[in-house]
């Protein structure tokens, strides 16, 4: 038989000289610098640097939080920038940033929340100045005014015992953390790492997710700006709901949209509902969704518990198949969901819209996927208070995949997922040339994405910088 290989021979060797691989990532450095993110960690853990010398405690973070964005698994991974230092500079060691880690307590992961946020406000800047601005969030055909955000919890698998891992509800073992992200951008806003075993819907760590996710959002934008909160079932507790009330009563224009259990007295409403009123549910790009009806139940549910003017929606649909279904939608033959929410009929909130709107909250499981492979899919040590900074850094680095898209990325890329991004940017090896006293970063002329990149360097090089 023919051989059919067309592949050139080669020889290998270890001693290539002037080559780097990862060059797209010293973009995330890059943009880390320019959004000020890498000064403000270095302000928020100048305790940890008492002495001033060694590496300085900001730039391992910033280094750890770019190699998450870049798809690194554990902290050995910092080989990667550490060993070609001509682009990413002096790399702290492995025990040093295991130091760091290990001494950043509450109170430091606090402050560097407080530095994400300041990054995020002038990445914001950075966006209206370029005219980019924050994308608006579609549904049933037309875009949602304001900021969108979506919480919900996961499970992530740990094969050792670590502390506060716990048997979880789905038979494994593990954490639970509580996650909100802007569905606008994909930012990771906030989230809480919690042992496996806490209650999906504990009213407690949703409020605080939420009111640390709206202290990540720059002030201009967090007073006065429509902010709907999203969550399934598990963001239903009463009092998580009251406190957003409160939070509206105090000036923050906020609503929300939380599924609900089908319970006994909304199965009774739902039998009891006439078919008139039963309206055609609508898909995300405003077209009639086939084999699918809305209908509002407010009214015929008692909800005198709630906030005044929360509203019963449900939609029935066939279910497709392998769905799992309750007794009550197997009696039906039809699958059934319900949520709360707090906007009301005028201006535009009728029970057809509010449902397609409710249903985008399922983009989160992207967000989550995504976030598994960007540091929070799995947890470094045995140590709670070390994974709890690895889930803070794993969400800056979220943030620095999301800051690329919207402010240098343009076409498809600027809607990629970090797996796109990555073998297409991200990855991308580069040659290393000195002339002209400079440093020459060239990427190869045959790179099918190296256009992209380059452009987006340039658009990095101009954008306004915050004021020292």
């Amino acid at each position: 038989m023919k051989g059919i290989g067309s592949r050139p021979r080669l020889v290998v060797s270890a001693d290539g000289a002037g080559v780097i691989g990862h060059a797209g990532s010293r973009l995330l450095a890059d943009l880390a610098d320019a959004t000020g993110l890498t000064g403000a960690y270095s302000v928020a853990l100048h305790p940890l640097r008492p002495r001033g010398t060694g590496h300085d405690p900001g730039r391992i973070m910033t280094d750890l939080a770019v190699m998450l964005a870049d798809g690194g698994e554990a902290i050995t991974d910092l080989a990667v920038l550490r060993d070609q230092g001509e682009v990413f500079g002096p790399v702290a060691s492995t025990p040093t940033a295991w130091r760091l880690l290990a001494d950043t307590d509450a109170a430091a992961l606090t402050s560097l929340r407080a530095a994400r946020a300041s990054a995020r406000e002038v990445a914001w800047m950075q966006a209206a100045e370029t005219g980019e601005g924050i994308p608006a969030v579609r549904a049933g055909g037309r875009e949602l005014s304001g900021l969108v955000l979506d919480l919900d919890a996961t499970l992530i698998t740990c094969h050792s015992e670590k502390e506060q891992a716990a048997p979880t509800y789905k038979g494994g073992f593990g954490f639970h953390p509580l996650l909100c992200f802007l569905a606008n951008t994909g930012e990771a806003l906030s989230g809480r790492l919690r042992p496996g075993n806490s209650g999906a819907n504990t009213a407690a760590d949703h409020i605080a997710v939420l009111d640390n996710a709206l202290a990540q959002i720059p002030d201009a934008h967090r007073h006065g700006t429509a902010i709907l909160v999203r969550t399934d079932s598990a963001g239903s507790a009463k009092a998580f709901l009251a406190h957003i009330r409160a939070l509206r009563e105090h000036g923050l224009n906020l609503r929300f949209s939380v599924g609900y259990a089908v319970t006994e007295p909304v199965r009774r409403a739902i039998r009891s509902l006439p078919e008139h009123l039963w309206h055609p549910a609508l898909d995300q790009d405003g077209t009639l969704r086939d084999g699918a009806e809305t209908a509002e139940l407010t009214g015929m549910v008692d909800l005198a518990s709630y906030p005044a003017g929360t509203r019963i929606i449900v939609r029935r649909e066939r279910p497709h198949p392998g769905a799992q279904l309750s007794l009550f939608d197997q009696d039906e033959g039809l699958r059934h969901q319900v949520f709360l929410t707090d906007t009301p009929y005028s201006g535009g909130g009728s029970a057809q819209f509010l449902e397609v709107r409710h249903r985008g909250h399922a983009t989160v499981e992207d967000h989550i996927r995504c976030g598994k492979s960007t540091g929070f899919g799995r947890f470094p040590s045995r140590h709670f208070t070390i994974n709890a900074a690895w889930l803070e850094l794993s969400l800056a680095a979220i943030d620095l995949l999301a800051w690329t898209r919207v402010l240098l990325l343009d076409g498809d890329l600027a809607v990629a997922e970090p797996k796109k991004l990555r073998y297409r940017l991200l990855h991308a090896a580069a040659r290393l040339t000195r002339g002209g006293r400079r440093l020459h970063l060239r990427i190869s002329a045959t790179w099918p994405w190296r256009h992209e990149l380059a452009t987006a360097f340039h658009r990095l090089a101009a954008l306004p910088r915050p004021a020292s």
